[in-house]
C-alpha cells in the first residue's frame, strides 16, 4: 500500500511542478506595462470647447492647463505622455506624446484648438490632420516633443520669429 501511496504523491509533485511553470509561462506573455502621464483629454472633453468658447469654458471643460503661451494672444497647453515597458526591468519607452493646444484670440474665446503629437518624426496636427507650417510656438511645441537631451535649443520668446535660442 505504500508504494502506490508514494506514486500518487510523486505524480502530485510532477503535477504542482507543472501548474508552476504554466504559471510562470503565462506572467511571462502578459502585455507590456503602459505608463501614462499628464493630462489626458478625451474627444468628448474637446468637443466642449468649439471656437468661440470663452476662457473659463475651457477651463471647466479640460481643467488647469500642463502650461501656458503668450504669444501675442493666449495659449493654453495639455501636454500628456505614454510610455510603455515589456518587464519590470526594462527603462520605459515613450511611445506616444500630445500637445493639446487652446489658442485665444483678442476677446479671451477659442480662436483653434490643434492635438499636435509625432507621426513619422514630425510634428502633426491629429484634429486637422495635417502637418502644421513653421511658426513662433512651433518651435516651443517641437521642444515640447523632442524631450530633453535631444539637441534643440533652449527657448527664447524674445526671438524672432524661426529663431530660438541664444543670449539676449
Amino acid at each position: 500500500m505504500s508504494g502506490g501511496t508514494g506514486r500518487r504523491r510523486g505524480s502530485g509533485i510532477g503535477l504542482a511542478a507543472f501548474v508552476l511553470a504554466a504559471c510562470g509561462g503565462l506572467a511571462a506573455c502578459q502585455p507590456a506595462q503602459v505608463l501614462t502621464h499628464g493630462a489626458i483629454v478625451s474627444q468628448d472633453q474637446v468637443d466642449l470647447i468649439p471656437v468661440g468658447s470663452s476662457r473659463e469654458q475651457v477651463l471647466l471643460a479640460l481643467g488647469t492647463p500642463s502650461t501656458t503661451g503668450n504669444f501675442g494672444n493666449e495659449v493654453f497647453y495639455y501636454i500628456s505622455q505614454k510610455k510603455e515597458k515589456k518587464f519590470a526591468y526594462d527603462k520605459a519607452k515613450v511611445v506616444d506624446q500630445r500637445v493639446l493646444a487652446v489658442y485665444f484670440d483678442q476677446a479671451k474665446t477659442v480662436a483653434q484648438v490643434a492635438n499636435y503629437g509625432m507621426v513619422d518624426g514630425r510634428i502633426f496636427d491629429f484634429i486637422k490632420r495635417v502637418t502644421p507650417t513653421g511658426g513662433r510656438d512651433l518651435t516651443f511645441l517641437g521642444q515640447l516633443l523632442a524631450g530633453p537631451g535631444k539637441g534643440a535649443a533652449p527657448i527664447n520668446p524674445l526671438a524672432p520669429s524661426g529663431a530660438s535660442g541664444g543670449k539676449l
